[in-house]
C-alpha cells in the first residue's frame, strides 16, 4: 500500500522538489498562455494552435520509448540537470527573439520543437526521480502531489501570465518561465537521492544495452497496464489545454481575452481535490474506469452548456474527475511495473501522454475548426469514454 501526500512530503528532498516543481510548472503555463495569445494574434485558428502542440510534443511520441530506456540506465539526477538547463536556455532564447522583434510563428515552432526533444527525456526522468526520492511505499502520495503541482500551475500560471501579458507583454511571460527553471536546478544540485538506476540484467547481473522495445512489450502484455496507457493517450486533448480550451472560451462562449485563463484556472481549482482524492486510497482499475466514464460525460456537459454557470461548474467537476483518473492510472502503472523496467514503461506512458497529443490535438483542432469548438470538446470526451469501455474487462482482471 502506498503512502499519502503527507508521507511523501515528510521526505525533506522531495518536499523541496515539490515546491520547485510548482514554480517551474507555473512558469511553463505562463509561457504557454503567452504563446497561445501570440498564435491567436498572428493567425487566430485551431490548426495553428494544434501545430504548436505537434512541434512541442511530437518528439515525445517518437523518442519517448528510447528516452525511457536511457532513464533506466543513466543517473537520473545528472540527466535532469542537463535537461532542465537546456529547457531554461531555450526559453531564454525565445525571450531574446521576442524583445529584439525577431520572433514569428516559425521561430516559435522551432523553439517548441527543440524543447519537445529535450522534454522527451526530461518527462520520464522526472517521474522516476520522484520514486528515487520517496521510495515505492510513498509513490502513491508523490504521484498525487505531482498532479497537485500541475493543477496549482493551472491556477498560478494563468494568473501570472495574464498579469504579465497585460502589464509587460508576451516576452515577460517567457522570461518568467526561463527564470523558473532555476528552482528545480538548485534542488537537483543540492540533493542526491540514495536510489540509482540499475544497469545490469535482472537475472545475470551483467551489463546490457538499453532496449527501448522491452517497456512497451512488457506493458502491452499486461491488460491493466495496457488499458491505463491507452486511456492516457485518449486523454491528450483534455490535458493539453492550448488547443480546445482557448477555442471553447473565445469562439463558443465569447468570454473575451481573459476567458481562456478563467477556464484554465477553474479546471485547475477543481483538479486540486481530485489529486488529493487520488492519494486517499490505493488505486484500483475499477476506480480508474469509473472516473474515465464520468470525465467523458462531464466534458459533454461542458461542451453543450447552455450558459456560463453550467460551463463553470462543469469545468470544475471535469478537473476533479480527470485528475483523479489520471493520477490513479499513473500510480497503478508505476506500482505494477518491475523496478528494472520502470523507466521504459514510464517512457511508454509519456509517449502516450503527452506524446500522442500531436495526433489527437491536430484532429481535435481540425474538428473544432470544421464543426465548432463545442463539437471538438465533446469529441475529446467521447474518446475518453471509448477508451474506458473498449477495455472494460482489463480494469477488473487481477494483476500479478
Amino acid at each position: 500500500m502506498s503512502g499519502g501526500p503527507r508521507a511523501a512530503l515528510a521526505v525533506r528532498p522531495y518536499r523541496w522538489w515539490f515546491i520547485a516543481q510548482i514554480v517551474s510548472a507555473s512558469g511553463l503555463i505562463t509561457q504557454l498562455v503567452a504563446a497561445a495569445w501570440l498564435v491567436l494574434h498572428w493567425h487566430g485558428n485551431g490548426l495553428e494552435l494544434a501545430l504548436m502542440s505537434v512541434a512541442g510534443l511530437g518528439p515525445t511520441l517518437v523518442l519517448g520509448l528510447f528516452a525511457g530506456s536511457l532513464v533506466d540506465h543513466l543517473d537520473r539526477r545528472l540527466l535532469l540537470i542537463s535537461t532542465q538547463t537546456l529547457l531554461g536556455l531555450l526559453s531564454f532564447t525565445l525571450y531574446l527573439l521576442l524583445i529584439t522583434g525577431a520572433a514569428g510563428y516559425l521561430q516559435l515552432l522551432a523553439i517548441s520543437l527543440a524543447s519537445g526533444i529535450v522534454n522527451s527525456a526530461d518527462a520520464p526522468a522526472r517521474q522516476i526521480y520522484v520514486l528515487d526520492l520517496v521510495g515505492p511505499e510513498r509513490v502513491g502520495g508523490a504521484v498525487s502531489l505531482y498532479e497537485v503541482v500541475l493543477n496549482l500551475s493551472r491556477v498560478l500560471g494563468p494568473a501570472l501570465g495574464g498579469a504579465l501579458l497585460a502589464a509587460s507583454g508576451a516576452a515577460a511571460c517567457v522570461l518568467a518561465n526561463a527564470i523558473s527553471f532555476l528552482a528545480p536546478l538548485v534542488v537537483l544540485l543540492i540533493h542526491r537521492p540514495n536510489a540509482r538506476p540499475g544497469t545490469g540484467d535482472p537475472v545475470s547481473g551483467r551489463p546490457r544495452r538499453p532496449s527501448a522495445i522491452e517497456g512497451i512489450r512488457y506493458a502491452w502484455s499486461r491488460p491493466l497496464l495496457r488499458a491505463c496507457i491507452l486511456l492516457a493517450a485518449a486523454s491528450g486533448p483534455l490535458f493539453v489545454s492550448s488547443v480546445l480550451l482557448p477555442l471553447l472560451a473565445t469562439h463558443a462562449f465569447h468570454l473575451g481575452s481573459g476567458g481562456y485563463g478563467l477556464l484554465l484556472g477553474l479546471f485547475g481549482a477543481g483538479a486540486l481535490p481530485g489529486a488529493l482524492l487520488a492519494s486517499s486510497r490505493p488505486p484500483r482499475g475499477e476506480h480508474v474506469r469509473l472516473l474515465a466514464i464520468l470525465t467523458g460525460l462531464l466534458m459533454a456537459v461542458v461542451a453543450t452548456a447552455p450558459d456560463r454557470p453550467i460551463l463553470y461548474v462543469g469545468m470544475l467537476a471535469t478537473g476533479t474527475t480527470s485528475i483523479w483518473m489520471i493520477a490513479a492510472a499513473n500510480t497503478l502503472v508505476q506500482l505494477r511495473t518491475t523496478e528494472e523496467l520502470r523507466g521504459r514503461v514510464m517512457g511508454a506512458w509519456t509517449a502516450a501522454l503527452p506524446g500522442t497529443v500531436p495526433v489527437t490535438a491536430l484532429i481535435a483542432g481540425l474538428v473544432a475548426d470544421t464543426f465548432g469548438a463545442r463539437v471538438g470538446y465533446c469529441a475529446a470526451g467521447g474518446l475518453i469514454l471509448l477508451a474506458a469501455v473498449a477495455h472494460w474487462r482489463a480494469y477488473t482482471e487481477p494483476q500479478g
